[in-house]
């Protein structure tokens, strides 16, 4: 029996924006900040202002740490299907150890909307972002505490960035099999602590995080 998905998150911040006037609002949400390997991914979606249907929808979409693997990869698709203006970024390992994780989460952010506001010339009103300060082109923002579950937008971002980077951290995986990135997605598990132990860090790994440099050889 599958899995009963969780409360979908609200659009009334969205709402009260679009009543406001802000018709073209992005919510933005990253995925792989506290890794130790891998890059940073994030995610921008503009959830079409006056579409009745929208939650019902994306229903079950919400913060992606409350999601099933299986449950984040189905609710991709629908967001996929159903939202013209969503887009990914990502800053690879090397770039975070060359800039700093903050500093990359928001190029990676930056790059996400940069694919929608330049390639599909998609002018944004107002951002959600999800406990993070960041100006865009002076873009009209709003932090929000625990946003990828109060904001349909960001909870939708935070889906489509985590399993963008869990297909990345799959692909790196096949590449260094000895670190099993298929299973913690990068992260500082018991495993992955004794596979660093045992073969040292590999090219995927964030050289700056404390845990990784301790461990150079």
């Amino acid at each position: 029996m599958p899995l009963k998905p969780p409360k979908t998150a609200p659009l009334d911040i969205e709402t009260m924006l679009w009543q406001s006037g802000c018709l073209r609002v992005f919510g933005l949400d990253e995925a792989g900040r506290g890794a130790w390997a891998g890059p940073v991914v994030a995610a921008a979606v503009c959830i079409p202002h006056g579409h009745v249907q929208i939650s019902e929808i994306l229903c079950g979409v919400n913060d992606s740490k409350q999601l099933t693997a299986q449950q984040r990869e189905t609710l991709a698709q629908q967001i996929h299907a159903n939202i013209t203006y969503q887009a990914v970024g990502v800053a690879s390992s090397e770039e975070i150890d060359e800039m700093g994780i903050v500093p990359a989460t928001k190029a990676a952010m930056r790059r996400a909307m940069d694919d929608i506001c330049v390639m599909d010339a998609c002018i944004p009103d107002h951002l959600l972002l999800d406990a993070l300060r960041w100006n865009y082109r002076n873009t009209p923002y709003t932090p929000l505490i625990k946003g990828d579950s109060r904001s349909l937008s960001i909870a939708a971002a935070s889906i489509l960035a985590k399993v963008h980077r869990d297909h990345l951290m799959i692909a790196l995986d096949e590449q260094y099999p000895d670190y099993g990135f298929a299973r913690h997605k990068g992260y500082g598990t018991a495993g992955h602590q004794q596979s660093l132990d045992q073969f040292g860090p590999s090219p995927a790994h964030r050289r700056s995080f404390a845990p990784i440099r301790t461990r150079l050889f």
